[in-house]
């Protein structure tokens, strides 16, 4: 073999040990993301520990810190499955701390004091209509002030036009969980006033308990209630207090009460349980529900989201994954 081929079939070996390595290399770079595979399933997951899980395949998502969480890291175990009608997912992460606090009021013998504390969270985000960039930055391109935004002083959370639409399911472990759901909101351009975060159709959300002059709390148990997870009281269970004698010191009351969702609001179902330092919680919806303000998947093609994690904090303070890609199992 003369000098010219040698060099040439060095140079084609070492090109095909380079692709080699990059096929077996678990590293997802460039446009290729870290996929979260659905497996079809004939018989829905009735809770957080059915078999119908062990069908599918675990992707260890990645999550980089924001804001106060800025050098930390987290992970969460994710899992989908899916029938003809319905997708689930399951998430499961460590958390030392439970946190389902959100400034409930406690009594101290002569007055109201709102205990310290957050919620924990984690939240999903889907294009409905493309968001420019969303593809390669995912949740950083909306979860702060978007470049050119009109209100950049208080604009915190939306897309930089109106042709941009996001599809938020968001589950919080104080203010939608107790109800057994997750806030199912979209997401559009931040205006001159407010943020982009809309709630879809219909009602949801939750209430501040408190008295006009925000002194203490307005709303207690009602008589042959309980209180729901976590002892969280539910807009619907509550009654306006008449006498505050009955109190003694130490007695906490919910300051933010979920409200039992109705419409396409209530389009996503949430199971959990907090248990040995994590949090494990399962979220389910219609593939298509029908509204416009949901993004409707369609098994035959594939999706980019990408996903927030939150410690007892604020939506400034996260921890945010890449963009992801949901797939279908067949």
């Amino acid at each position: 073999m003369n000098t010219q081929k040698r060099i040439g079939f060095i140079f084609l070996l070492v090109i095909a040990f380079g692709v080699l390595f990059i096929l077996n290399s678990n590293e997802v770079t460039g446009a290729a993301k870290q996929a979260v595979t659905a497996a079809k399933i004939k018989k829905a997951p009735t809770g957080l520990d059915d078999p119908a899980w062990q069908k599918a395949k675990s992707a260890n998502v990645h999550f980089e810190g924001k804001e106060k969480f800025a050098g930390k890291k987290a992970a969460v175990t994710t899992k989908a499955v899916y029938t003809d009608q319905e997708i689930y997912f399951l998430f499961s992460w460590e958390d030392t701390t439970k946190s389902v606090t959100k400034g409930a009021w406690e009594y101290d013998g002569q007055k109201w004091n709102h205990q310290k504390g957050n919620e924990d969270r984690i939240s999903l985000l889907f294009e409905i209509n493309r968001i420019n960039n969303f593809a390669t930055k995912g949740c950083a391109i909306v979860c702060h002030v978007p470049e050119g935004a009109p209100n950049a002083k208080e604009g915190k959370f939306g897309t930089s036009s109106a042709a941009e639409k996001g599809d938020l399911w968001h589950w919080k472990a104080a203010r939608s969980d107790p109800a057994g759901f997750a806030d199912d909101t979209w997401l559009t351009v931040i205006s001159e006033k407010k943020g982009g975060r809309k709630g879809d159709a219909g009602k949801g959300g939750d209430i501040k308990n408190m008295t006009d002059d925000k002194s203490k709390p307005k709303y207690m148990l009602a008589p042959g209630k309980k209180l729901a997870k976590n002892g969280i009281l539910l807009a619907s269970d509550s009654v306006e207090i008449k006498d505050y004698s009955v109190f003694k010191p130490g007695d906490t009351i919910t300051y933010r009460m979920p409200k039992m969702p109705e419409g396409s609001r209530a389009d996503i179902k949430a199971v959990s349980r907090y248990a040995n330092g994590s949090w494990t919680v399962m979220l389910y919806r219609q593939l298509d529900t029908g509204h416009e303000d949901d993004m409707a998947l369609n098994p035959r093609k594939k999706y980019n989201f990408a996903m927030a994690l939150f410690d007892d904090s604020g939506d400034e303070d996260s921890y945010d994954s890449e963009v992801l890609s949901l797939q279908f199992g067949r």
